[in-house]
């Protein structure tokens, strides 16, 4: 997958996106009788049924890639680290040697975000399904991430919301939350805020919405302007003509 694009590739996403809006705008006269007889132009539906296309592709790419063992663990790119309170126990335990014990609960969190991640896959579908022409209009004529940050908006309370009870379990299952009670047991007299076992599980959801939504927005812009990423018929009419 792409992670960097040059100003080349910049320029070809202006152009995409400035392309979008024309046909966007070409379909809005041919629904209205005002499109001339020698003039050619997507169908407004072809037009939102391809962008839907899109971010199906991408988003089941992005679950498929951070769903599965070492999604998160092996990606520096959207590891989850220890919460920030927790560095200074694991410094501590580093310096006598137990320093495997937060490192295991390091892993752990990342276990847990890797179970979650399946669940958006659905939500993906139905905020896809819900989305409109007006909203489709405001991501072509937006910047190369527009659908990722409307996904944002959209989704990033009610996927939360369901990725939470995964979580809390999957700590559970995973041994997490008794990896902490562990490492504290090691460390008892470090002065530290009682409720921190509870704050585990909002740190992996918000690691976890991080990682979906930053992969999103990668998957996004090679679509836009990588043929090689339109894997359907559908992908390639709508987003080569946007070329």
């Amino acid at each position: 997958m792409t992670a960097l694009f040059g100003l080349a590739d910049e320029e070809a996403k202006a152009g995409w996106l400035k392309s979008g809006g024309d046909l966007l705008k070409q379909a809005a006269g041919q629904s209205s009788g005002t499109q001339t007889a020698g003039e050619t132009s997507l169908a407004s539906g072809d037009i939102v049924a391809g962008l839907k296309e899109a971010l199906r592709v991408g988003s089941g790419r992005v679950v498929d890639r951070l769903g599965t063992a070492d999604g998160f663990n092996a990606d520096p790119r959207v590891h989850i680290p220890l919460p920030e309170r927790l560095q200074t126990v694991h410094e501590a335990l580093l310096r006598v040697g137990m320093g495997g014990l937060t490192e295991d609960l390091e892993l752990r969190l990342n276990r847990a975000a890797e179970a979650a991640v399946p669940r958006a896959r659905d939500l993906f579908v139905d905020a896809i399904s819900k989305m409109t022409i007006e909203d489709a209009q405001a991501i072509w004529k937006g910047p190369p991430d527009a659908a990722t940050r409307y996904f944002e908006g959209q989704m990033s309370a009610p996927l939360a919301a369901e990725m939470r009870p995964v979580v809390e379990e999957s700590l559970t299952e995973a041994g997490a939350v008794q990896a902490y009670d562990q490492a504290m047991g090691r460390y008892r007299s470090l002065p530290f805020v009682p409720d921190l076992k509870s704050d585990l599980t909002g740190h992996v959801v918000d690691g976890a919405l991080s990682g979906i939504f930053t992969y999103l927005a990668e998957e996004e812009a090679a679509i836009r302007s990588n043929p090689a990423k339109r894997t359907t018929e559908l992908l390639q009419k709508v987003f080569g003509a946007a070329n």
